[in-house]
């Protein structure tokens, strides 16, 4: 299973990005996707999180700000990011917990190779 990330860049504050994130490769499906961010000299931060069911929980400091939704049918997930701040500027990595075909759908961690976003002020 692998994890293409995409969508990240530069852009002023108080702009946008959009993020997404596809799964492909053996047979699965997935439980839970997601973004966690970090910046250099610190641990890696959950910026927010949706299951398959639709279940959505987000960092205190992106509420209102960022939005997280998933296409099941392509298995992509994606992060809308609005009115951005400095304090955004990351590395962001796509993570997913799936089942997965090939080990008896027993449940597996993944991640992306990390998209940067990073924000001027």
């Amino acid at each position: 299973v692998q994890l293409a990330e995409s969508g990240g860049g530069m852009v002023q504050a108080g702009g946008s990005l959009r993020l997404s994130c596809a799964a492909s490769g053996s047979s699965f499906s997935i439980r839970a996707m997601g973004w966690h961010r970090q910046v250099p000299g610190k641990q890696r931060e959950l910026v927010a999180t949706i299951t398959s069911a639709g279940r959505i929980n987000y960092a205190d400091s992106v509420k209102g700000r960022f939005t997280i939704s998933i296409d099941n049918a392509k298995n992509t997930v994606f992060l809308q990011m609005n009115s951005l701040k400095p304090e955004d500027t990351a590395v962001y990595y796509c993570a997913s917990t799936l089942a997965v075909a090939s080990i008896g759908f027993a449940l597996r961690d993944y991640w992306g190779q990390g998209t940067q976003v990073s924000v001027s002020s």
